[in-house]
């Protein structure tokens, strides 16, 4: 009888991060400048210019509650396709607060960084930052990875912030960008991803790779991984995955793998209950609803 080889995390976090082609050192310094800092619904903004990778500066707002005293909770918030580090400061309805707000009135700090080609960092399209890097021996999408790894690093080198009690959130790209940071970096306690669980076979077979933009496709991901062998590597840290069922990026068939893959990991690490998928009746959007069970989620294991 042939053995199954025993599941190495470390190994497989690793591998995953092997594909993500030629990134810069993870052990340079990271470069901070305060360029500007204001006072808003109950929290200070910070305007940052990051040096993350040595190539081109990286802006950010970080924002933390204006009573801190002491070193607080943080959130990386990735921002979604299209989008910016303005998207933590706005709300996405009158009724609800932003996520800066949000996060304040919890104690909790956050920061949100421009992505490559987004933003400020605006300027080129995807397709030559794509064809650019590819040229150079980089992927994309690994390289807005390795700047969101490393703006973990800021966040743990700030007094202001307790190292560990670090939770991520995004939406859409942000989503997807989410489960990468807490599958590749174990600091991150707690992961929220709303409209981005894509199981990758699921969106072959119903045709929607044109609905993914150019910066999410990695080299010879499928040869090693699914999207649940990824998410695995998360297990057993909290996990809460939002989704529509009406999202043509999030086809149901494959949230239902996702879905029954992370439950076995998770109760086979004793925690079955740190894992939830939630689906609601919508298309790709945050509803006010979803944005109550994600903050309760986080309040609860934050």
């Amino acid at each position: 009888m042939v053995q199954t080889p025993p599941f190495d995390a470390s190994q497989r976090r690793a591998e995953l991060y092997s594909l993500l082609g030629d990134l810069p050192p993870r052990n340079l310094p990271v470069g901070a400048r305060i360029i500007g800092m204001a006072e808003q619904d109950g929290f200070v903004v910070e305007s940052l210019v990051l040096d993350l990778n040595g190539l081109e500066p990286v802006p950010a707002y970080f924002v933390r509650p204006n009573d801190a005293r002491e070193p607080v909770p943080a959130v990386v918030f990735n921002h979604a396709w299209g989008q910016s580090r303005r998207q933590l400061l706005e709300r996405f309805h009158p009724s609800v607060p932003s996520c800066a707000a949000e996060f304040a009135r919890r104690g909790w700090a956050a920061i949100c960084i421009d992505h490559w080609g987004f933003g400020e960092r605006s300027g080129r399209t995807e397709s030559e930052i794509f064809k650019w890097m590819l040229w150079t021996g980089r992927v994309m999408w690994g390289m807005m990875v390795f700047d969101s790894l490393r703006a973990v690093d800021y966040l743990t080198e700030r007094p202001d912030v307790d190292p560990g009690r670090i939770a991520t959130v995004g939406i859409s790209m942000g989503a997807t960008m989410a489960w990468w940071l807490a599958v590749l970096d174990e600091r991150i306690r707690v992961c929220v991803d709303i409209c981005g669980m894509t199981d990758f076979d699921a969106l072959i077979e119903t045709r929607g790779l044109d609905l993914h933009s150019i910066y999410y496709y990695v080299p010879r991901l499928l040869n090693h991984f699914t999207t649940a062998d990824i998410n695995r590597l998360i297990a057993p840290r909290p996990h809460l995955s939002i989704a529509g069922i009406y999202d043509k990026i999030t086809p149901p068939a494959g949230l239902a793998r996702i879905d029954e893959a992370l439950q076995a990991a998770y109760r086979e690490l004793g925690h079955p209950t740190h894992w939830r998928m939630s689906r609601y009746h919508t298309g790709h959007m945050e509803t006010a609803e979803m944005r109550a069970e994600w903050l309760a989620f986080l309040e609860t294991y934050l």
